[in-house]
């Protein structure tokens, strides 16, 4: 049964960080493209970071560039989003989702296999 856990959100100040994980079960996560995304309320779900299935290649939207890094561990099927100097405009529901192959920036939500079930992320002094 194919399963992807999302985990991690939470409460933190301006300027603090957090550890966002992305676990999957019941498909191998080397075969395929992650994407981070967020969704804050009354606006549409849009990509922060993006991996290749190797890792190799990553990509970041202008507005967490230099905050936000993307990694996996494919032996933990594992893939991970530290978020540094947070601010209160990165409030938002965090979903990580899996494309098998690769995928651009551009690439529609409805071409993602698999979705978790999102995690909550609030800045806030």
């Amino acid at each position: 049964q194919v399963q992807v856990v999302d985990s991690g959100g939470g409460l933190v100040q301006p300027g603090g960080s957090l550890r966002l994980s992305c676990a999957a079960s019941g498909f191998r996560m080397d075969y395929y493209a992650i994407t981070w995304f967020r969704q804050a309320p009354g606006k549409e779900r849009e990509g922060v970071s993006w991996t290749s299935s190797s890792g190799g290649s990553t990509n970041y939207a202008d507005s967490v560039k230099g905050r936000f890094t993307i990694s996996r561990d494919n032996a933990k099927n594992t893939v991970y989003l530290l978020m540094s100097s947070l601010k209160p405009e990165d409030t938002a529901v965090y979903y990580c989702a899996a494309a098998r192959g690769a995928v651009l920036t551009t690439t529609p939500l409805q071409e993602y296999d698999y979705w978790g079930q999102g995690t909550q992320v609030t800045v806030s002094s």
